[in-house]
Protein backbone atom coordinates (compact mmCIF):
# COMPACT_ATOMS: atom_id res chain seq x y z
CA UNK A 1 0.00 0.00 0.00
CA UNK A 2 2.88 2.65 0.93
CA UNK A 3 4.37 1.56 -2.79
CA UNK A 4 1.03 2.30 -4.47
CA UNK A 5 0.80 5.98 -2.36
CA UNK A 6 4.10 7.01 -3.44
CA UNK A 7 3.16 5.96 -7.30
CA UNK A 8 -0.11 7.70 -6.91
CA UNK A 9 1.92 10.96 -5.18
CA UNK A 10 3.81 11.22 -8.29
CA UNK A 11 1.18 11.30 -10.60
CA UNK A 12 -0.83 13.88 -8.74
CA UNK A 13 2.58 16.03 -8.50
CA UNK A 14 2.77 15.76 -12.57
CA UNK A 15 -0.42 16.73 -13.08
CA UNK A 16 -0.49 19.24 -10.25
CA UNK A 17 2.65 21.05 -11.51
CA UNK A 18 2.81 20.27 -15.42
CA UNK A 19 0.27 20.13 -18.42
CA UNK A 20 2.15 16.26 -18.86
CA UNK A 21 -0.87 14.13 -19.61
CA UNK A 22 -1.21 11.39 -16.43
CA UNK A 23 -3.76 8.29 -15.68
CA UNK A 24 -6.73 10.02 -13.84
CA UNK A 25 -7.98 8.78 -10.50
CA UNK A 26 -9.58 10.15 -7.56
CA UNK A 27 -7.26 12.01 -5.13
CA UNK A 28 -7.21 10.59 -1.96
CA UNK A 29 -5.14 12.53 0.81
CA UNK A 30 -3.01 9.95 1.78
CA UNK A 31 -1.83 9.96 -1.67
CA UNK A 32 -1.14 13.34 -1.47
CA UNK A 33 1.55 13.05 1.54
CA UNK A 34 5.08 13.03 -0.80
CA UNK A 35 4.04 15.24 -3.85
CA UNK A 36 6.39 17.75 -3.44
CA UNK A 37 9.26 15.13 -3.25
CA UNK A 38 8.12 14.60 -7.26
CA UNK A 39 7.82 18.08 -7.70
CA UNK A 40 11.72 17.90 -9.24
CA UNK A 41 10.74 15.59 -12.02
CA UNK A 42 8.82 18.44 -13.69
CA UNK A 43 12.03 20.67 -13.79
CA UNK A 44 13.90 17.05 -15.41
CA UNK A 45 11.39 16.74 -18.05
CA UNK A 46 12.11 20.28 -18.87
CA UNK A 47 16.43 20.16 -18.75
CA UNK A 48 16.19 16.80 -20.55
CA UNK A 49 13.70 18.75 -23.37
CA UNK A 50 16.05 21.83 -23.46
CA UNK A 51 19.32 19.79 -23.69
CA UNK A 52 18.10 17.84 -26.80
CA UNK A 53 16.84 20.84 -28.46
CA UNK A 54 20.02 22.75 -27.88
CA UNK A 55 22.24 19.49 -28.96
CA UNK A 56 19.98 19.30 -31.99
CA UNK A 57 20.54 23.13 -32.94
CA UNK A 58 24.46 22.85 -32.75
CA UNK A 59 24.41 19.42 -34.72
CA UNK A 60 22.33 20.68 -37.29
CA UNK A 61 23.69 24.66 -37.01
CA UNK A 62 19.71 26.11 -36.27
CA UNK A 63 20.16 29.88 -36.07
CA UNK A 64 20.62 31.64 -32.85
CA UNK A 65 16.73 33.24 -33.17
CA UNK A 66 14.88 29.92 -33.15
CA UNK A 67 16.82 28.02 -30.86
CA UNK A 68 16.32 30.96 -27.99
CA UNK A 69 12.48 30.99 -28.60
CA UNK A 70 12.10 27.60 -28.91
CA UNK A 71 14.32 26.73 -25.59
CA UNK A 72 11.85 29.86 -23.92
CA UNK A 73 8.86 28.73 -25.07
CA UNK A 74 9.83 24.46 -24.33
CA UNK A 75 9.22 25.02 -19.72
CA UNK A 76 5.50 26.96 -20.76
CA UNK A 77 4.74 23.86 -23.12
CA UNK A 78 5.69 21.46 -20.41
CA UNK A 79 4.24 23.52 -17.74
CA UNK A 80 1.49 25.33 -19.20
CA UNK A 81 2.70 28.18 -17.63
CA UNK A 82 1.03 27.47 -14.91
CA UNK A 83 4.25 29.25 -12.82
CA UNK A 84 4.41 32.36 -14.99
CA UNK A 85 0.49 32.72 -13.90
CA UNK A 86 1.89 33.24 -10.45
CA UNK A 87 4.58 35.30 -11.25
CA UNK A 88 2.16 37.80 -13.31
CA UNK A 89 -0.18 38.11 -10.32
CA UNK A 90 2.75 38.63 -8.14
CA UNK A 91 4.06 41.48 -10.15
CA UNK A 92 0.48 42.93 -10.18
CA UNK A 93 0.45 42.72 -6.48
CA UNK A 94 3.80 43.88 -5.23
CA UNK A 95 3.58 47.01 -8.08
CA UNK A 96 0.38 48.30 -6.24
CA UNK A 97 2.21 49.10 -3.14
CA UNK A 98 -0.33 48.66 -0.61
CA UNK A 99 -0.70 46.11 2.40
CA UNK A 100 -0.14 43.15 2.87
CA UNK A 101 -4.12 42.17 3.26
CA UNK A 102 -4.70 44.09 0.38
CA UNK A 103 -1.94 42.37 -1.52
CA UNK A 104 -2.99 39.04 -1.25
CA UNK A 105 -6.70 39.94 -2.18
CA UNK A 106 -4.86 41.29 -5.54
CA UNK A 107 -3.24 37.77 -5.87
CA UNK A 108 -6.12 36.22 -6.14
CA UNK A 109 -7.68 38.40 -8.61
CA UNK A 110 -7.89 36.78 -12.04
CA UNK A 111 -7.66 39.81 -13.72
CA UNK A 112 -4.53 41.07 -14.98
CA UNK A 113 -2.94 44.50 -14.73
CA UNK A 114 -0.88 46.61 -16.87
CA UNK A 115 2.14 46.06 -14.42
CA UNK A 116 1.91 42.20 -15.04
CA UNK A 117 2.25 42.09 -18.37
CA UNK A 118 4.83 45.06 -18.45
CA UNK A 119 6.88 42.72 -16.19
CA UNK A 120 6.32 39.64 -18.14
CA UNK A 121 7.41 41.45 -20.96
CA UNK A 122 10.61 42.61 -19.83
CA UNK A 123 11.46 39.22 -17.82
CA UNK A 124 11.28 37.30 -21.21
CA UNK A 125 13.75 40.29 -23.02
CA UNK A 126 16.12 39.10 -20.46
CA UNK A 127 15.29 35.42 -20.54
CA UNK A 128 16.11 34.94 -24.45
CA UNK A 129 18.99 37.40 -24.21
CA UNK A 130 20.57 35.19 -21.10
CA UNK A 131 19.44 32.22 -23.38
CA UNK A 132 20.99 33.41 -26.65
CA UNK A 133 23.94 33.63 -25.15
CA UNK A 134 24.88 30.05 -23.82
CA UNK A 135 27.02 28.87 -26.06
CA UNK A 136 28.75 25.60 -24.80
CA UNK A 137 27.13 22.47 -23.83
CA UNK A 138 28.32 22.33 -20.27
CA UNK A 139 26.93 25.86 -19.71
CA UNK A 140 23.85 24.65 -21.25
CA UNK A 141 23.50 21.35 -18.81
CA UNK A 142 24.07 24.06 -16.36
CA UNK A 143 20.75 26.11 -16.93
CA UNK A 144 19.40 22.64 -17.97
CA UNK A 145 19.60 21.31 -13.96
CA UNK A 146 18.74 24.95 -12.64
CA UNK A 147 14.73 23.38 -13.67
CA UNK A 148 15.47 20.69 -11.51
CA UNK A 149 17.19 23.00 -8.34
CA UNK A 150 14.26 25.52 -8.49
CA UNK A 151 11.85 23.32 -7.97
CA UNK A 152 13.72 21.50 -5.27
CA UNK A 153 13.66 24.80 -3.28
CA UNK A 154 10.26 25.36 -4.26
CA UNK A 155 9.44 22.56 -2.58
CA UNK A 156 11.38 23.04 0.25
CA UNK A 157 9.62 26.74 0.77
CA UNK A 158 6.45 25.29 0.60
CA UNK A 159 6.53 23.09 3.32
CA UNK A 160 9.26 25.16 5.82
CA UNK A 161 8.16 28.90 5.19
CA UNK A 162 4.93 30.76 6.89
CA UNK A 163 2.08 30.23 4.82
CA UNK A 164 0.06 33.93 3.92
CA UNK A 165 -2.44 34.75 6.14
CA UNK A 166 -0.84 33.53 9.20
CA UNK A 167 -2.53 29.78 8.79
CA UNK A 168 0.57 28.11 9.43
CA UNK A 169 2.95 26.33 6.50
CA UNK A 170 2.02 24.15 3.88
CA UNK A 171 3.94 21.51 5.66
CA UNK A 172 1.10 21.26 8.55
CA UNK A 173 -0.94 19.51 5.50
CA UNK A 174 1.08 16.63 5.89
CA UNK A 175 1.65 14.64 8.42
CA UNK A 176 4.97 14.95 10.33
CA UNK A 177 6.51 11.72 9.33
CA UNK A 178 5.90 12.62 5.64
CA UNK A 179 7.17 15.97 5.98
CA UNK A 180 10.32 14.30 7.64
CA UNK A 181 10.77 12.16 4.50
CA UNK A 182 10.10 14.91 2.37
CA UNK A 183 12.14 17.27 3.65
CA UNK A 184 15.39 14.61 3.63
CA UNK A 185 14.69 14.41 0.11
CA UNK A 186 14.44 17.19 -0.80
CA UNK A 187 17.76 18.50 0.61
CA UNK A 188 19.02 14.84 -1.12
CA UNK A 189 17.78 16.72 -4.51
CA UNK A 190 18.95 20.05 -3.80
CA UNK A 191 22.88 18.90 -2.96
CA UNK A 192 22.80 17.28 -6.04
CA UNK A 193 21.96 19.61 -8.15
CA UNK A 194 24.43 21.64 -6.90
CA UNK A 195 27.26 19.22 -7.12
CA UNK A 196 26.15 18.27 -10.08
CA UNK A 197 26.33 22.23 -11.78
CA UNK A 198 30.02 22.88 -9.95
CA UNK A 199 31.27 19.33 -11.41
CA UNK A 200 30.19 20.21 -15.14
CA UNK A 201 31.03 23.62 -14.97
CA UNK A 202 32.77 24.74 -11.61
CA UNK A 203 32.33 29.43 -12.45
CA UNK A 204 28.74 29.10 -13.90
CA UNK A 205 27.86 26.30 -11.65
CA UNK A 206 28.81 27.77 -8.48
CA UNK A 207 27.63 31.41 -9.86
CA UNK A 208 24.56 29.74 -10.68
CA UNK A 209 23.74 27.62 -7.02
CA UNK A 210 25.03 30.78 -5.28
CA UNK A 211 22.67 32.54 -7.55
CA UNK A 212 19.36 29.82 -6.83
CA UNK A 213 19.85 30.21 -3.15
CA UNK A 214 19.92 33.87 -2.81
CA UNK A 215 16.53 33.80 -4.39
CA UNK A 216 15.43 31.61 -2.09
CA UNK A 217 16.37 33.96 0.64
CA UNK A 218 14.65 36.90 -1.31
CA UNK A 219 12.01 35.05 -1.26
CA UNK A 220 11.73 34.69 2.35
CA UNK A 221 11.47 38.36 3.44
CA UNK A 222 9.64 39.47 0.88
CA UNK A 223 6.92 36.85 1.01
CA UNK A 224 7.11 37.42 4.89
CA UNK A 225 7.13 40.99 4.36
CA UNK A 226 4.84 41.82 1.13
CA UNK A 227 2.10 39.08 2.11
CA UNK A 228 2.50 37.47 5.25
CA UNK A 229 4.05 34.27 3.84
CA UNK A 230 4.07 32.34 0.78
CA UNK A 231 1.29 31.28 -1.31
CA UNK A 232 0.89 29.18 -4.61
CA UNK A 233 0.88 32.06 -6.64
CA UNK A 234 4.30 33.60 -4.91
CA UNK A 235 5.96 30.01 -5.69
CA UNK A 236 5.19 30.42 -9.20
CA UNK A 237 6.92 33.65 -8.73
CA UNK A 238 9.93 32.23 -6.87
CA UNK A 239 10.37 29.76 -10.02
CA UNK A 240 10.31 31.65 -12.53
CA UNK A 241 12.31 34.48 -10.90
CA UNK A 242 15.01 32.08 -9.53
CA UNK A 243 15.21 30.13 -12.89
CA UNK A 244 15.99 33.64 -15.10
CA UNK A 245 18.57 33.90 -12.14
CA UNK A 246 20.49 31.07 -12.79
CA UNK A 247 20.63 31.76 -16.91
CA UNK A 248 21.82 34.95 -15.84
CA UNK A 249 24.44 33.64 -13.68
CA UNK A 250 25.49 31.40 -16.44
CA UNK A 251 26.11 34.00 -19.06
CA UNK A 252 27.27 36.47 -16.66
CA UNK A 253 30.01 34.10 -15.74
CA UNK A 254 30.77 33.40 -19.20
CA UNK A 255 31.27 36.88 -20.63
CA UNK A 256 33.51 37.88 -17.27
CA UNK A 257 35.71 34.94 -17.68
CA UNK A 258 35.63 34.59 -21.28
CA UNK A 259 34.56 30.66 -20.91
Amino acid sequence: MVIMHIIRSFFIAIANYSAIPVPQFEWREEDMRYTLCFFPVVGIVIGVLEWLWFRLCMAEEIGVLARTLIGVALPLLITGGFHVDGYMDTMDALSSHRSPEEKRRILKDSHIGAFAVIRLIFYYLLYAAAFSEIQTGRQMMVVCIGFVLTRTLSGLAAMHFPLAGGKGTMAGMADASAKRVSTIILFAEMALCILAMVIIDPLPGAAAAVCAEGMLIRYFFMSRKDFGGVSGDLAGYFVTAAELAVALAVVIMRILFRL
